[in-house]
């Protein structure tokens, strides 16, 4: 858990809003009962997590791929290698749909805007040194060439939800 204090009060705020702003239907289906709270859910998303991303081509269609997610500091982060399709879209359009599922007991949904970490031409953000630590300690110092091969994003949510039938469960699965 990475999170600060900050971190962890915005992501309440942001999922709080988002339930609050969820049509009656998913309201029915994701209840206060049956979401995790940001404590809860930075428990719950550690190591890597696969999302199903979804892009969008030039021409408006929507495209899905599986990439290796990392829920820190309550934002989703990824990467892709700088040739993939999906580098593409998303150099042209940011704004992204991701979900991480776990059968029927987690579902986690966001949709928001990505932001390049590591563009190849052009300043990384002010955190990539120690993202990148962070990614060559779980992947390995040399599985690729980190600066040529792969482009890495945060994604910035403005709608999350969590939804877990059985909450507790769920964090005693966690936590053994």
């Amino acid at each position: 858990m990475r999170e600060t204090p900050a971190e962890l009060k915005e992501l309440q705020t942001l999922l709080d809003a988002s339930l609050s702003r969820s049509t009656p239907h998913l309201r029915s289906i994701i209840s206060i009962e049956s979401t995790l709270t940001a404590e809860q859910l930075i428990q719950v998303l550690t190591g890597m997590c696969t999302l199903a991303l979804s892009t969008v081509t030039a021409k408006g269609e929507p495209r899905i791929s599986g990439v290796d997610g990392h829920f820190l500091h309550g934002k989703w982060y990824f990467g892709t290698a700088r040739g993939a399709a999906k580098a593409r879209h998303l150099a042209a359009r940011p704004a992204v749909s991701a979900a991480h599922m776990r059968g029927e007991d987690l579902g986690v949904f966001t949709h928001g805007r990505v932001e390049t970490l590591n563009p190849q031409d052009g300043e990384p953000a002010a955190d990539w040194p120690d993202l990148l630590a962070y990614f060559k300690d779980f992947y390995g110092d040399d599985l690729f060439d980190w600066d040529n091969d792969v482009v890495y994003y945060r994604l910035h949510p403005h709608w999350m939800t969590a939804y877990a039938p059985d909450i507790a469960k769920l964090m005693a699965t966690s936590q053994s």
